[in-house]
Formats: structure tokens, C-alpha cells, sequence
């Protein structure tokens, strides 16, 4: 199974590029993982919250395909522990073909990216810069993979 994981606009913190770069080296080590940036609006102050959604999803929508089970990134979406989010990625990676994560930009994802979704997740109840929420997504779809394979990273 191919998983993805789209983002809106660049890392630009390099501390949190190079971790993210870091997790990504190992989740390939247990699966074909690739990250899509689209590139951050330009122009947005004459743009209302919902213009600059609808424009994001639009782009956002071009890199999804009908077949993909995608999966938000969103302050409303299920939490997992680490290990059901392991034994979830277990469940997807024997049905999907494609599993497409989002991150959206700063105010969210338009309504269409909503109906495209098959299912959301939070990290927590806390809110995280979308910065930060790229390196605890990474670190923790890793996680995942060593707990599935029964490697030592995880302790509990």
C-alpha cells in the first residue's frame, strides 16, 4: 500500500524540515510513504477564510485519486492511542490502495475536501502549529510501523 501525506505550504522551520526528513527515511523502511507540498497561497489578505480554503482545496483535490482512502488531518476528527493507530493502519494497509493523508492550511480544509474524506483524525485536543503537526504526524505514523512489526521504539 502507497501512503501520502499532503501538506499546504512549505516546512519552513529547517529543525522541524530535518526531523521530518528523519521520519520519513525510516517510515520507508516499512512502506512506500511520499509527501506532496502545495506551494502556500499567494495574495491571501484580500482573500476571505472560506476563498482561501476553496482555492486550497482545490489544489489539494488535484493530487487525490477516486480509488484513495483519504483521511484528514483535523481538530474534530477520532483520536487514537499509538497502538490502535497501529492496529487502524494494519486494517487500511489490508483495503487500501492508497492511503492519503492531509494536512490543510490555517483555517482548515473547504467543504469539498470534506466530502472527498473517508475518514478524519486528530492528534489531540490540543492545537499545534501546522508546522509542528507535520513532524508529531511523521514521528507517529513511524511509531506505528515499529509497533506493527514489534520493534522496540514504542515502550508501554
Amino acid at each position: 500500500m502507497k501512503t501520502l501525506l499532503i501538506l499546504v505550504g512549505k516546512t519552513a522551520d529547517k529543525n522541524f524540515t530535518a526531523g521530518i526528513n528523519d521520519y520519513v527515511q525510516r517510515i520507508n523502511h516499512y512502506m512506500p510513504f511520499d509527501i506532496i507540498t502545495i506551494p502556500e497561497l499567494k495574495n491571501t489578505k484580500k482573500l476571505t477564510e472560506n476563498q482561501q480554503k476553496q482555492l486550497e482545496g482545490e489544489l489539494i483535490v488535484k493530487y487525490i485519486q477516486t480509488s484513495d482512502y483519504v483521511v484528514l488531518m483535523d481538530e474534530h476528527g477520532k483520536e487514537y492511542r499509538s497502538t490502535d493507530f497501529a492496529k487502524w493502519l494494519v486494517q487500511k494497509q489490508n483495503t487500501a490502495r492508497r492511503l492519503v493523508f492531509v494536512i490543510g492550511g490555517p483555517y482548515g480544509f473547504s467543504q469539498q475536501i470534506y466530502d472527498k474524506a473517508n475518514e478524519m483524525i486528530s492528534l489531540s485536543k490540543m492545537t499545534f502549529s501546522h508546522q509542528m503537526v507535520r513532524l508529531i504526524f511523521t514521528e507517529q505514523l513511524y511509531r506505528a510501523c515499529t509497533i506493527i512489526k514489534g520493534e522496540p521504539y514504542h515502550h508501554e
